[in-house]
């Protein structure tokens, strides 16, 4: 085997807020000979996502905090280059954890093959990777019903436009919020969102009443703070909040404050579950089934925001907290 130089990005500084450029450096570094029982992969994509910011942090999280001067990690979907593994061959497409870099030597356990055969590629990192799971998980953690309204926060991102779409699939009325006019159309002319509001032009509460007037039953929440206070208010009795993700408070130097009406927990009787993905990994099968063959019979819509080039990784994951994206945020390696 040649000798294989690959590009990686490096977290070079905790940030204390926003993350910036100066927070990441990319190092190049020689890969060693394969040695038994080892696969070289070559990246094609690699996943940008909110909850990497957490990672970033000092202190405990639900998951391993990256290291100062070590390489990040994520999601990634690449192309086998050589092998001394059983069961992997040159050709192979395959999914790993180890993105932010071009290339890499994996141990058969932490690599998954797949099929191949869905293009494009990054597929396998969104609609039909732990994205799309993500989702699809939430709803069934909603115990959505057919009739239900429902209202998505970060709806035309990578998992909340994946949400609505699921949710009219199973005959809900489907209301959603996000930060430009460009997204509004997106979730209402190609996701078939029932309605949506621009969460930038004013107090979100009469919003998102004015497009769900008699209430909602469920809120699906990838944003927190304001917003789930507002759906807080609007929530029918039992109505159920799937917390997802909280992006509003992920740059925040201070935690924010709560929510002031969570009494209503109480007095609409209410609920509220924490949704981690991993939760669900045994019922992978069952998902990719049923989003898979949704996404096949093209009941499903794919959107991607594509930026080329590892160099521009950290702006694409910056990117994210300034809403650029609209849906699943990649970046396309070779």
């Amino acid at each position: 085997m040649s000798k294989v130089i690959s590009r990686e990005i490096h977290l070079a500084a905790r940030p204390r807020a926003m993350p910036a450029p100066t927070d990441f450096t990319m190092a190049e570094i020689e890969l060693p000979p394969l040695s038994d029982q080892q696969v070289l992969v070559r990246n094609l994509f690699m996943s940008v996502d909110p909850y990497m910011r957490s990672r970033m942090n000092a202190g405990r999280s639900y998951v391993p905090q990256f290291e100062i001067g070590q390489p990040l990690e994520g999601a990634a979907v690449g192309e086998v280059v050589a092998s001394q593994a059983k069961g992997f061959k040159p050709g192979d497409i395959v999914t790993s954890s180890y993105g932010w870099r071009e290339y890499v030597i994996a141990s058969p356990k932490n690599l998954t093959r797949v099929a191949g055969g869905i293009q494009p590629l990054s597929l396998y990192l969104g609609l039909l990777g732990m994205t799309g799971m993500t989702a699809w998980a939430g709803l069934q953690l909603a115990d959505l019903k057919a009739g239900d309204v429902i209202y998505i926060s970060g709806a035309a991102g990578a998992v909340g436009n994946v949400v609505g779409q699921l949710a009219k699939l199973r005959g809900c009325r489907v209301v959603g919020s996000a930060g430009s006019p460009e997204k509004i159309a997106f979730l209402k002319e190609e996701c078939g969102f029932d309605d949506a509001f621009n969460y930038k032009t004013g107090p979100i509460l009469p919003q998102l009443n004015a497009i769900a007037p008699g209430g909602i039953d469920v809120y699906f929440d990838n944003v927190g703070g304001e917003t789930l206070e507002a759906a807080l208010t609007a929530l029918r009795v039992h109505g159920r909040i799937v917390a997802c993700g909280g992006i509003s408070g992920y740059n925040v130097k201070r935690p924010q404050p709560g929510p002031t009406n969570l009494f209503y927990i109480i007095t609409k009787r209410l609920t509220m579950k924490g949704l981690l993905v991993f939760d669900w990994i045994d019922q992978q099968a069952v998902f990719e089934q049923e989003v898979g063959g949704a996404y096949r019979s093209g009941l499903l819509k794919n959107k991607e925001t594509v930026v080329e080039g590892i160099e521009n990784a950290v702006g694409a994951f910056i990117g994210l907290f300034e809403g650029t994206n609209i849906g699943k945020m990649v970046v396309k390696l070779n």
